[in-house]
C-alpha cells in the first residue's frame, strides 16, 4: 500500500486530514493534558523548517512508549500539523500495518512499515532511503523496540547507520532523548495491558542535542582498512559501490556510526539525570 504515503494520493486531502487530527492529538495530549517541557527546541525547528534544500534530516531517540510518536512533535510551537513538514517514520509492521485500514491509516501518516528481525536490506528500508534521498526528515528509533524502563541507552541496532552510509547525501543526525511517555501510555496498566488513551498529570521532558555529521567517504576508507581480517557469519549483504564497501567495511562502519550516536544519546540522557539531580539539591537546601 505504497501509493497511500504518495503525496500526490488523491490531491494530497487524506494525508491532510491525517497529519493534521494526529498533530492535533498530539498537541492536547502533550501540551494540554500532560506537562512537556523541551531542552534545545530551537535547533530542531531550524532543522525542519529551514535547513538547506536536498539536506535530509534524520532524528533519532530512545523508545519509551508506543505513542513516542506523535506526542515527540506535540510541545508548544512545533508545527505538528503540517503535512508538508511532518517527518516520515519507521514504524513496526506487526503493530501498525496488521490489517488494510491501519495500513492505510498509517501510509497517509507518513509511517513506513520495517519488519522488526528481517534485517537492514530488507524492503522497505530502501523506501527510508529514498525519503532521505528526496531531502525529507526521517525519524527512527534506533535501539529497535520499546524500552520503557530509564535504563542507559541500549546497543543500537544497525539500520539507522545503513540508512546514513546509503544515503545520496548524508543526512544531518539529530540525537533526541526523552521520558514520561512510558508513564502518560505505560505497557502494563490494566490486566497488563496499555490504557485505551493517555494519561494525564504526567511530565514529559525532552532533550534535543546538536546535529552529528558524519564523513562518509573518509569513514568508509577507514572501514575498509581497518576490516580486511575481520572474522564474522556473513549475511551476503550486497555491496555499496560508491565506496567500495564488502559487507566485512560495512559491519566496522555501521558499528562505529551506531556507537557515535549511541554515545550522543546517552549524553543528553546524562544531562537529564543531571538536571533530577540538580532540582533534588535546590529542595532539599530549600527544606534544610
Amino acid at each position: 500500500m505504497q501509493w497511500a504515503g504518495m503525496e500526490r494520493h488523491l490531491g494530497g486531502i487524506p494525508r491532510k486530514i491525517v497529519i493534521s487530527a494526529v498533530g492535533a492529538f498530539a498537541k492536547a495530549a502533550a501540551t494540554l493534558l500532560n506537562k512537556t517541557t523541551v531542552h534545545n527546541a530551537d535547533t530542531l525547528l531550524r532543522l525542519v523548517r529551514s535547513r538547506p534544500s536536498g539536506t535530509p534530516l534524520l532524528t533519532v531517540s530512545n523508545h519509551m512508549s508506543t505513542l513516542d510518536d506523535p506526542l515527540l512533535w506535540g510541545f508548544k510551537g512545533f508545527p505538528t500539523m503540517d503535512a508538508k513538514l511532518a517527518r516520515w517514520v519507521l514504524a513496526a509492521e506487526d503493530i501498525c500495518f496488521k490489517n488494510p485500514v491501519y495500513s492505510y491509516f498509517f501510509r497517509l501518516g507518513k509511517c513506513i512499515p520495517i519488519t522488526r528481525g528481517s534485517g537492514i536490506y530488507q524492503q522497505h528500508m530502501d523506501e527510508a532511503v529514498q525519503c532521505l534521498n528526496n531531502g525529507a526528515w526521517l525519524h527512527t528509533f534506533p535501539e529497535g523496540k520499546v524500552c520503557p524502563e530509564d535504563a542507559p541507552i541500549r546497543r543500537l541496532k544497525w539500520g539507522t547507520a545503513s540508512l546514513i552510509v546509503r544515503a545520496q547525501v548524508t543526512p544531518v543526525v539529530l540525537p533526541m532523548v526523552h521520558s514520561g511517555f512510558q508513564e502518560v501510555m505505560p505497557e502494563k496498566y490494566l490486566f497488563g495491558k496499555r490504557p485505551p488513551v493517555p494519561l494525564c498529570n504526567k511530565k514529559i521532558k525532552i532533550f534535543i542535542g546538536e546535529p552529528l555529521e558524519f564523513d562518509i567517504p573518509k569513514m568508509s576508507q577507514l572501514a575498509i582498512s581497518k576490516s580486511r581480517d575481520l572474522a564474522f557469519t556473513s549475511r551476503e549483504w550486497p555491496v555499496i559501490s560508491r565506496y567500495g564497501l564488502d559487507e566485512a567495511a560495512q559491519r566496522y562502519l555501521y558499528s562505529n556510526i551506531s556507537e557515535q550516536i549511541q554515545t550522543a544519546m546517552e549524553g543528553l540522557r546524562s544531562l537529564r539525570l543531571l538536571g533530577k539531580q540538580w532540582w533534588w539539591r535546590l529542595i532539599h537546601n530549600d527544606n534544610s
